[in-house]
């Protein structure tokens, strides 16, 4: 193996600007939705489990 590093310093960072240049908006609106999506299925799977713990706590008690 040899020192040098496969890719100039210089193509590496022209890549990361062009690709910095072109957002699509349509691909942010998409992620965003996604993210909201887990974060609901994720707050609900929190309250179940909350609820849960909540009701087997009550029952326990009053037996």
């Amino acid at each position: 193996m040899s020192a040098q590093p496969k890719y100039k310093e210089e193509d590496y960072y022209s890549e990361k600007i062009d690709s910095a240049k072109k957002v699509n908006l349509r691909d942010l609106v998409d992620r965003m939705k996604k993210e909201e999506k887990k974060e609901k299925k994720n707050n609900l799977i929190l309250s179940a489990a909350a609820v849960s713990a909540v009701a087997v706590f009550g029952i326990i008690l009053t037996l």
